[in-house]
């Protein structure tokens, strides 16, 4: 682990998939990192609270970040800029000529994805250079999927610093979290060691985990059974020793995009293209990132451990804010309204039997919410440096 957990906890963040809707998470964490701020100086920052971050697809972008370092060994950015860079980048990644352009259309029906992913790596490479995954300044994971091997692939600071054959470039894993299908292309790169190589060819980590969440658990967990040292206090039945924050990028729940009569007569291409939607990759992600906040909600409600667990995730979106790559200035900054508004929003929690978020009763807001973590979260760093001293 890039931090050393000599404290009461394991702390992990987890960042979902989901295009320009990266901004609503990127809001919350404007706001978390302030907090944080407030606590222990205008030079705090999330990477250094957080002993696993994970993201997917634009999570992982966001993850990464968060966690590059650049000349000063410090993050490239603040929290705050993640707002910026979105509303200064995604329509170029996502340019609206492509989505409304009928030839584009047609091309990406039958010979092509509706992006052509070129600006998306200009820019990955020109931020990341050659920097690899184990150069992030604390453990990051970040999934994605080898359509050869038809296998997820998981890129974690941890392993690349045992195996060289994992330590790919962030340019190149955050190219390939990515590639959601039929929007961006799929991405090919080649690492090598001192004696061998490995070429990966992959698309987005939503295919397999839109919600990392879990990832980073799992991960957490197997450090505790193999004894790390950093987590010998970290037991596989005791959700208390771990204090995780996940972070959703929204969902159209309530607006009920599709139904069974207009589906049941859909065929290759209804599914693949529905209004400007793609139904069959909505489906995937949403469902991907909802058995996910089933079951971690699920753990954590039957050890009493819910304190311990934050998702805060809004399903309430309709219309093009629930979109992937509509990234009008108008949309993105529709985004980011929607991303204070949650924060002002009652805290909530999965029914898992409906699969909605509902209100807590006396749970206070999200602002709250996160205020209060961010207590939690000073209070872990302090317990650490004073056993360093």
């Amino acid at each position: 682990m890039a931090s050393t957990n000599k404290g009461k906890m394991v702390t992990v963040l987890s960042i979902d998939g989901g295009g320009v809707r990266g901004i609503i998470p990127g809001v919350l964490l404007v706001f978390l990192e302030s907090k944080l701020q407030e606590l222990d100086g205008p030079n705090a920052r999330i990477a250094d609270y957080f002993d696993v971050i994970a993201g997917t697809s634009t999570g992982g972008l966001v993850a990464t970040i968060l966690t590059a370092p650049g000349k000063d060994k410090r993050p490239i950015y603040e929290a705050k800029d993640i707002t910026n860079f979105y509303l200064e980048h995604c329509p170029k990644i996502f340019p609206p000529k492509s989505r409304n352009n009928l030839f584009n259309t047609v091309t990406n029906l039958f010979g092509g994805p509706k992006y052509d992913g070129k600006y998306l790596r200009t820019l990955t490479n020109e931020l990341l250079g050659n920097l690899t995954i184990k150069d992030t300044l604390t453990d990051v994971i970040i999934p994605s999927f080898d359509i050869k091997l038809l296998q997820p692939v998981i890129f974690s600071t941890d392993e690349a610093r045992i195996n060289g054959l994992k330590n790919a470039r962030l340019a190149d894993i955050c190219v390939s979290t990515s590639a959601a299908p039929t929007y961006l292309p799929a991405h090919s790169f080649t690492v090598k060691n001192d004696k061998e190589s490995h070429t990966f060819d992959l698309v987005d980590g939503g295919v397999a985990a839109n919600n990392p969440t879990m990832l980073a658990i799992s991960h957490v967990m197997n450090e505790a059974l193999l004894k790390n040292p950093e987590f010998v206090d970290v037991k596989p039945n005791e959700s208390k020793n771990m204090l995780v924050l996940s972070l959703g990028t929204g969902a159209p729940k309530h607006e009920a995009k599709y139904d069974a009569a207009k589906a049941s007569s859909w065929g290759l291409i209804g599914w693949v293209l529905n209004n400007g939607n793609n139904p069959i990759i909505d489906i995937f992600s949403n469902a991907s990132s909802d058995v996910v906040d089933f079951h971690v909600s699920a753990v954590f409600q039957s050890l009493h451990s819910e304190p311990y667990y934050l998702r805060i995730q809004d399903d309430t979106l309709s219309g093009d804010a629930s979109s992937v790559d509509i990234s009008s200035i108008e949309n993105l900054e529709k985004l980011v309204e929607i991303g204070n508004e949650l924060l002002k929003k009652p805290k909530s929690r999965v029914n898992l039997t409906t699969g909605l978020h509902e209100n807590i009763a006396g749970g206070g807001t999200n602002e709250t919410a996160l205020t209060d973590f961010a207590r939690k979260l000073s209070e872990e760093q302090k317990l650490r440096r004073q056993h360093h001293q």
